[in-house]
């Protein structure tokens, strides 16, 4: 049996060691800038060490460039401000200044009520503001104005409560009669009735009972319309107008009357009633043009420019004796309010540096627009740079450049690269923009497929399959050839 024994053993490793600063500064880095204003703010409430420098004393020189900001977050000083001369306005009044009429015409306005009770309590500004009416709001509003029984109700509320954001139904009729401990035929009674509320069409359980809801509503009635819904709906998405006519053995302004009602059919009735709202995207980068060169601009409009505060600092230094936890308190948010002075700046500056490699190796994009978009991935960006991959990766995250093309997301420059005839590399978003400038101006009575699409690529030199056409068009949200094509009533 082996004796055990004790030694002493001498081993050299690197360990990477991520401290709380090293955390927060990779944080920074990746936030989108309304986040970025968002952290800060909250670093405001958080460290009374941190203050914002107001906007006469940044005009006078404070913060202005990152040598400023490094200095200025090592010592938390501000320079003077220099003394203004104090401007005298004189104002001096004509003697034949006709002060009857200026009376006569100002002092006939309507008379201001002014509120005198300073313990009154007015409403928030909150509470002022009006929420659009959701689809289930709505819906739920006409079934308490309806002439239904408690139970049908109750019902009732269950169908809302199952509808999507198109305002179709996502359950059966057997799920909720189970839910409620209804018999099925009771379900479906209050289906009807509700399919014909407002918005018309709403609770169907797919497009074809959709339409037919609100066409059987149509005043006056139109049997034909009804009748293509009902038997002939495939013609119709395939857009074959002519065997429709021979199917329904009626002229061909008739069917064309008819279809025209169809198109004007809502196949989404829910959708006018949905909650998204437009999001603005507030740009972190400007690039504009200057001379023939190309200048970068980091958006600080809103920023707020940070210093350490001179007060708890000289409470430090001072010959006044503090407690030790005072002290360590102090000292304590001093190093996080001057590492994150650091980190913003180092934030700013990494971004502009990565903005400046994308606009050097992405020139002809910004000279001649989309169409020239060169392939590039993360590792061109990060040789140029002297930085990690993963560095570009969090800088380029949901930071967002204005050019003279539009508003750009930084991610939108780094593209996979499709080969040519030729043997050069394009950019797929290049070829992305190519197909629809073709669909755009394509036959709308005879459109291009998706091969047509590849035998026109391959003679500008891109070789491109075509299951990767089709998953481009799709991307780009456009339908394929055989719906797109213009009616025919031949």
């Amino acid at each position: 049996m082996a004796a055990l024994e004790l030694k002493q053993q001498l081993r050299l490793s690197q360990q990477l060691i991520m401290t709380p600063q090293l955390q927060q500064a990779i944080k920074l880095l990746q936030l989108s800038r309304l986040e970025l204003l968002e952290t800060i703010s909250q670093e405001l409430e958080a460290n009374p060490l941190l203050e914002e420098v107001q906007e006469e004393m940044a005009e006078a020189g404070d913060l202005t460039d990152g040598e400023g900001a490094d200095a200025l977050a090592a010592d938390g000083e501000v320079p003077a401000q220099e003394a203004f001369q104090e401007v005298e306005v004189i104002e001096k009044v004509r003697e034949d200044f006709d002060w009857e009429g200026y009376l006569d015409e100002y002092s006939s306005g309507s008379p201001v009520v002014v509120e005198t009770d300073p313990n009154k309590e007015w409403p928030s500004f909150d509470s002022k503001l009006s929420l659009p009416a959701s689809l289930e709001d709505h819906l739920t509003w006409q079934l308490r104005m309806s002439h239904m029984t408690d139970f049908e109700k109750q019902i009732g509320v269950h169908i809302i409560g199952n509808l999507n954001r198109d305002g179709y139904l996502d359950a059966t009729v057997e799920e909720i009669a189970e839910a409620v401990k209804a018999r099925v035929e009771d379900v479906v009674a209050v289906l009807e009735r509700i399919q014909v509320f407002e918005p018309m069409g709403v609770a169907a359980r797919d497009l074809q009972e959709c339409l037919l809801i609100q066409a059987r509503n149509l005043n006056p009635p139109n049997e034909l319309v009804v009748e293509i819904l009902r038997n002939h709906l495939q013609f119709l998405e395939s857009k074959n107008y002519a065997a429709l006519v021979r199917a329904l053995k009626r002229s061909s302004p008739e069917v064309k009357a008819a279809v025209e009602l169809i198109l004007k059919l809502d196949p989404r009735p829910g959708r006018a009633f949905s909650d998204d709202s437009v999001e603005y995207v507030s740009p972190d980068l400007y690039v504009i043009k200057v001379d023939g060169e190309y200048v970068i601009l980091l958006n600080e409009d809103g920023m707020p420019k940070l210093r350490v505060s001179s007060y708890y600092k000289e409470a430090l230094s001072g010959d006044q004796v503090l407690p030790t936890d005072a002290k360590d308190y102090i000292h304590g948010k001093l190093k996080a309010a001057a590492w994150l002075i650091k980190s913003i700046h180092q934030r700013q500056r990494t971004l502009y540096r990565v903005a400046h490699s994308i606009v050097k190796l992405q020139q002809d994009f910004f000279d001649n627009g989309v169409a020239h978009l060169k392939p590039m991935v993360l590792r061109d960006v990060a040789e140029d740079v002297g930085m990690h991959e993963s560095t570009i990766s969090r800088v380029t995250a949901n930071k967002y450049m204005h050019t003279t093309h539009g508003i750009f997301e930084l991610k939108y420059f780094f593209n996979s690269s499709i080969n040519s005839v030729l043997g050069d590399a394009v950019a797929s978003e290049s070829v992305k923009e190519r197909i629809r400038q073709l669909i755009k101006e394509e036959n709308p009575s005879k459109p291009f497929s998706d091969q047509d699409i590849v035998g026109i690529l391959e003679k500008e030199n891109i070789s491109i399959a075509r299951r990767t056409v089709a998953k481009y068009r799709e991307v780009l949200g456009i339908l394929p050839s055989s719906k797109r094509r213009k009616a025919s009533w031949g």
